[in-house]
């Protein structure tokens, strides 16, 4: 039976200023690895040190769909299917990110709203709208995250295999979505492209048509774990 692998949780250099790798760098290198799709989700990150707000919102949403959009010119050049999606934060809960999926950029470049959301009212007003949301790294730690907070009826998902997060990590991740009975992601993290030495993601058996048809196999339960070595 054909597999088609799909990475959700991938990274630019563009927009994302903790990754190494570009758009182009990055589709052509799951291109060479044999995958058929991935899921940009640069961050977003509201209310930060730059205090995003309503009057510059359209300039920062243009800005999170610049790795995107060049991902999804070259995806179409070299036959890699590329869809959209975010990585949001709200500042100053650094660590505490959520991968959300099903929207698009025109929705949420009409939602300048957001930017003044608290966490629990953005993760209730992605849903109410039709988004998908996996808790990113649930039990990520480092220097920088103050602590781990969990929030199971504002999400859908729960990021339960992370390819750049420890075994104990993924594994607290993955009780915690069988205690909540939350659907399950997989997703690599990935920032550096073709220096990437672990790759996870997801396999269906058949290709995807776009995001909402992603979200419509998870919930069915239609995927398995992909993770190998790069």
């Amino acid at each position: 039976m054909k597999r088609f692998i799909y990475d959700t949780h991938v990274h630019t250099s563009e927009v994302s200023s903790c990754a190494r790798a570009s758009a182009e760098d990055i589709v052509r290198f799951y291109k060479s690895v044999g995958f058929t799709g991935i899921i940009i989700t640069d961050h977003f990150v509201v209310g930060d040190k730059n205090m995003l707000s309503a009057k510059d919102w359209e300039e920062s949403v243009e800005k999170l769909c610049t790795g995107y959009e060049k991902a999804l010119k070259i995806g179409e050049e070299i036959g890699l299917q590329v869809f959209f999606g975010w990585e949001y934060t709200r500042y100053p809960l650094s660590g505490t990110d959520f991968l959300t999926y099903g929207l698009n950029a025109s929705w949420l470049a009409e939602h300048p709203e957001i930017s003044e959301m608290r966490l629990p009212e953005y993760l209730d007003f992605i849903r109410n709208n039709g988004g998908f949301v996996s808790h990113a790294h649930p039990y990520r730690e480092a220097a920088y995250i103050e602590m781990i907070r969990l929030l199971p009826s504002k999400v859908d998902a729960t990021e339960v295999l992370n390819a750049n997060r420890t075994e104990f990590e993924n594994d607290r991740a993955a009780e915690f979505a069988q205690n909540y009975s939350l659907f399950y992601t997989y997703g690599t993290d990935n920032h550096l492209g073709f220096d990437q030495k672990k790759l996870a993601g997801m396999v269906f058996d058949r290709k995807l048509n776009n995001i909402n048809d992603f979200i419509t196999a998870v919930k069915e339960g239609k995927a398995e774990l992909f993770c190998r070595n790069a």
